[in-house]
């Protein structure tokens, strides 16, 4: 994925954030140059992996297969381990139609994925087999905004406007937004996504980066090199 594309996705994506009246936190507004000159003050916010992420899952094709988030919050897994402190995280995402975020699952992580505006999303579950992967041939049951809702095999929930799902570790799943951009938000407890997203095919998490154009944001999958 070319730099130059992974740019314009941040500023398409800064302008949809604001035009639904949600800000970002100071941080996301910091030039790779800026980040630098901060990063010993910041190591909190590089530590927890918090700022721009976007991604084709290594596929090469973000308009078929991609999702842009950005990382609000997020905990330590020693106090989640602990059962005490910062055990939560928060993401902003953003799906566009048919643009597929893939088969996933947590060994960890539990989330709640909230349609925060925008159009419909879809998100299509299966139940896990006897060692937690992935079955085709398997449903089970989710929480709906506090209600349970039970799915069959690849059932597909739509999720409107204020609408949200929660999913527990062992959900397999997979989203979309249905006939138009959905701003999503995550509540989750402490997020991992170096270590804890388990894809139903061998496919990455993050995107290869060809630097053809200075970076307007730093990712957080840059963070390791440029703020080395």
């Amino acid at each position: 994925m070319q730099r130059s594309r992974v740019n314009a996705i941040i500023r398409e994506a800064e302008a949809l954030i604001r035009s639904h009246g949600f800000v970002l936190p100071p941080f996301a507004d910091w030039t790779p140059a800026g980040f630098r000159d901060r990063r010993d003050e910041a190591r909190a916010i590089i530590d927890a992996r918090c700022g721009w992420d976007i991604t084709d899952y290594g596929q090469g094709d973000f308009d078929r297969m991609g999702l842009t988030l950005f990382t609000l919050r997020n905990g330590r897994l020693a106090d989640l381990q602990a059962g005490r402190g910062m055990c939560y995280a928060e993401k902003l995402l953003i799906s566009h139609a048919d643009q597929l975020s893939p088969h996933h699952t947590h060994v960890i992580k539990a989330e709640d994925i909230i349609n925060r505006g925008g159009a419909d999303l879809i998100v299509e579950l299966n139940g896990s087999d006897g060692q937690g992967g992935f079955a085709a041939d398997k449903g089970g049951t989710v929480m709906c905004d506090g209600l349970p809702v039970r799915f069959g095999p690849s059932e597909r929930l739509r999720l409107r406007p204020g609408q949200s799902v929660t999913l527990l570790p062992g959900d397999w799943h997979a989203f979309w937004g249905d006939g138009g951009t959905v701003l999503i938000g995550e509540v989750s407890t402490v997020n991992d996504d170096e270590t804890d997203n388990v894809f139903r095919d061998p496919i990455g998490r993050f995107s290869d980066i060809e630097e053809d154009e200075e970076p307007y944001r730093l990712l957080v999958s840059d963070y390791r090199t440029w703020l080395a």
